[in-house]
């Protein structure tokens, strides 16, 4: 035997129905709302609490939708029929892949803590999305981890806000797979004193741009190899007073130049590339990239770039590009490509 629901019950289980079954691909009427109550909350109502309920939900600011038809009732009177009941989602379904995918390519972040934000991104939508939808299985769990990262970011960017510096331990792997902090020349812990100013994220990686307090340049380092971290009294050096920076931080420039995150002055380069090669170069320089002299098969291209970076970038596709400029750099390479000969020799 039903009982009479309470009311408070009663709209929040309504709210349930919606949050779990519906989007605007699935939609419920009135009368499955009241079989879903009567069969999975045993609560009998009839359409009538139900319709009342549902708009007394969007009058609390939910975002529900409907369709309001126009029906000749038996009086042959005009009345208004409201169906096709559903909660408009704050992330579309594809917005929602989207997410956990950047989640799923991210390198940095633990396996225990990447499952777990999935999981609360797979509970913005329904119960459809989390049925096509199983990413969880395909993250390996024997990655290394930093479990400290998270409490990392919330410290770096209490500092930032409050203008403060921070100290941290920066760690490298061993052949343990464990990370261990780097030591100075006397075999103690090196305790890093950091004037923090940005975060970014290149390579399916965060980094913090930032100056090392005893010196005057920008450096680069990894936040996933950061631990122990704290915030410090003492205010952040101003960015105008490091070599670099004296003109702010502009972030997509900084990136573009900077390639793998190596610190360090820029330059200008000029290369021959195969032309195949436009589509990864403006992946890697962006939109200031320059091209000229351009013919059927190879184009000459312009940067400003961090040398020691583009050194590493010239050997990765030595195949397919020649440095021109500077001198130096195309000694550097020629070098290396000598080097690297060698050591393949039989």
């Amino acid at each position: 035997m039903h009982t009479k629901p309470p009311k408070k019950l009663l709209i929040m289980n309504i709210l349930d129905i919606l949050e779990t079954h519906t989007d605007e691909n699935h939609t419920l009427t009135q009368k499955e709302i009241v079989e879903i109550l009567e069969s999975k909350y045993d609560m009998a109502v009839d359409r009538k609490a139900v319709k009342r309920n549902l708009l007394n939900l969007i009058d609390l600011g939910y975002n529900i939708e409907y369709t309001e038809a126009v029906r000749i009732n038996k009086k042959g009177e005009e009345e208004s029929l409201y169906t096709d009941w559903y909660m408009e989602r704050a992330f579309s379904d594809s917005e929602l892949r989207l997410l956990i995918d950047s989640l799923l390519f991210s390198k940095h972040i633990p396996h225990s803590q990447c499952k777990e934000l999935i999981e609360k991104l797979s509970g913005l939508s329904n119960k459809y999305f989390k049925s096509r939808v199983n990413y969880i299985s395909m993250i390996s769990s024997d990655m290394p981890e930093n479990k400290q990262l998270f409490y990392t970011i919330d410290v770096l960017d209490e500092a930032m806000t409050g203008g403060k510096q921070v100290s941290f331990y920066y760690n490298e792997y061993g052949s343990d797979k464990v990370m261990h902090p780097r030591k100075n020349n006397e075999g103690k812990i090196r305790e890093y004193i950091i004037n923090p100013y940005q975060i970014a994220a290149t390579n399916g990686r965060y980094y913090l741009i930032c100056n090392l307090d005893k010196y005057n340049d920008v450096s680069n380092y990894r936040v996933d190899r950061i631990t122990n971290i704290a915030m410090l009294d003492t205010p952040v050096k101003p960015m105008g007073q490091v070599k670099g920076l004296e003109n702010g931080l502009n972030l997509p420039k900084h990136m573009a130049e900077h390639l793998y995150m190596f610190t360090g002055e820029s330059a200008p380069v000029t290369f021959r590339a195969k032309k195949y090669l436009i589509t990864d170069l403006l992946d890697w320089f962006g939109k200031d990239i320059h091209f000229l002299d351009e013919n059927e098969d190879e184009t000459t291209a312009r940067v400003m770039v961090n040398l020691d970076a583009m050194r590493k970038w010239a050997l990765q596709y030595a195949l397919h590009i020649k440095i021109l400029t500077p001198k130096k750099l195309v000694e550097a390479v020629r070098e290396d490509v000598m080097r690297a000969a060698e050591i393949y020799k039989e």
